[in-house]
């Protein structure tokens, strides 16, 4: 059976099992990793591509079955996983693109301390639902157990710790160009310290999570 194949049929089965469930949990681990061997995602040479993979992992675990954080859930009668998956991917990326342009032409403010009505819509997070990988995650960070993510910041700016980058990086998103006005940073400084410090950290817990 071609990996296309197999992929929907796997789709058909993890989708009949309830949002939060062991059965969904491992129909979306078996998902992922036939998708890996598949070799059909989209690859590209930029800096800030892992930044978009992971971004469409979690784009991926929640809206495949149900439309949490998309218009509409993935649908099989219209394309493969694959080929879904990439659409957004590609989308990330230019929008990635596009942010790093615009940084280069434009100087960014200086924002203020009190931030007034900048980041109130940047932290609202998505409404609470069943156990999944994604909200293990976010719990993850938020908690931060062994207090490794708060130690773990940008060179002078303990506020600006991975604890805090990877929530923000989190569905539903905020920009890096939100992120460089907020904090008062280049794209670049906050881009290059979250491929360096907090994608590993993350991919780790991701791959536990996974295997579990």
């Amino acid at each position: 059976m071609a990996i296309e194949e197999q992929l929907k049929q796997l789709v058909l089965e993890t989708c009949q099992h309830p949002h939060g469930s062991v059965g969904r949990q491992k129909g979306l681990t078996a998902i992922v990793r036939l998708v890996n061997r598949s070799g059909k995602l989209w690859r590209e040479a930029t800096a800030y591509y892992e930044d978009a993979l992971q971004q469409t992992w979690l784009y991926f675990c929640r809206n495949l079955c149900e439309a949490i954080t998309a218009k509409a859930a993935y649908d099989p009668n219209q394309s493969t996983v694959t080929t879904w998956m990439n659409a957004y991917l590609k989308r990330r990326l230019q929008d990635m693109y596009t942010e790093t342009q615009d940084q280069k032409y434009k100087t960014v403010p200086e924002i203020q301390d009190d931030n007034t009505g900048l980041t109130a819509t940047d932290r609202l997070e998505a409404p609470s639902q069943p156990s999944s990988l994604l909200e293990r995650i976010r719990e993850w960070v938020e908690k931060d157990p062994t207090k490794k993510l708060r130690k773990l910041h940008v060179r002078d700016r303990p506020d600006v710790n991975a604890q805090v980058l990877i929530c923000k990086r989190l569905p539903p998103e905020s920009s890096w160009q939100s992120l460089s006005q907020e904090f008062n940073l280049p794209i670049s400084t906050l881009s290059s310290f979250y491929q360096r410090s907090c994608l590993p950290i993350l991919k780790q817990f991701y791959d536990l999570e996974a295997v579990g």
